[in-house]
């Protein structure tokens, strides 16, 4: 995941710092328990994916174990489309072009991973998917430690969505199948709608 300097929390606007805490607690998550979908939902809303959000909640965190419905499978496809037409109208360098190809070739595995209920894998494949996608989009600014902060200064909604990128990490121990997906689709409908 990506580098966070222990500022970042600091740097992010007054306004939505009590929904970012909520959403990743400074001391962590209580033993067994997770975020709660609230506060999934309110950030989505910041993010000004709020409607497409709690559409397609239902469909990733049903009451049932079962994962996916027609919802989802649509959203996942609209999902792979857009990194895939994202990836493919980003300008690199002639050294960097083999990245856009691996990156393309991971989208799939994320979306098996998910698909099988292996949030873990998926979680992991995500961060991979996160970390090379702003790689493209920032370049090497995308590994230093002020990168968070310097999102923020371009424009907020998308800072906030790469402090939420930075912050998946925090989760790699966690267990609540319902709150893992619930974060995991803020990120497939931000970059769905991107």
């Amino acid at each position: 995941m990506f580098k966070c300097s222990s500022r970042v929390d600091e740097a992010i606007p007054v306004e939505y710092q009590a929904i970012t805490q909520s959403l990743f607690p400074s001391g962590g998550y209580a033993p067994g328990a997770g975020p709660p979908v609230q506060a999934a939902q309110k950030f989505a809303e910041i993010l000004g994916i709020g409607t497409d959000y709690d559409r397609y909640l239902s469909a990733f965190c049903p009451a049932s174990e079962q994962i996916w419905g027609k919802d989802a499978r649509v959203l996942l496809e609209h999902f792979q489309n857009n990194l895939d037409l994202l990836i493919q109208k980003t300008w690199v360098e002639q050294a960097d072009a083999d990245r856009k190809q691996k990156l393309e070739d991971r989208i799939p595995g994320f979306i098996s991973a998910l698909e099988q209920g292996d949030l873990q894998e998926a979680l992991v494949e995500f961060g991979v998917i996160l970390e090379e996608l702003a790689y493209l989009f920032f370049g090497g600014q995308s590994h230093k430690e002020d990168f968070t902060e310097y999102t923020l200064r371009i424009d907020t909604q998308m800072g906030l969505f790469w402090w939420y990128g930075g912050k998946l990490g925090q989760l790699s121990n966690f267990t609540d199948k319902l709150a893992l997906r619930a974060l995991l689709l803020i990120g497939i409908c931000y970059l769905t709608n991107f």
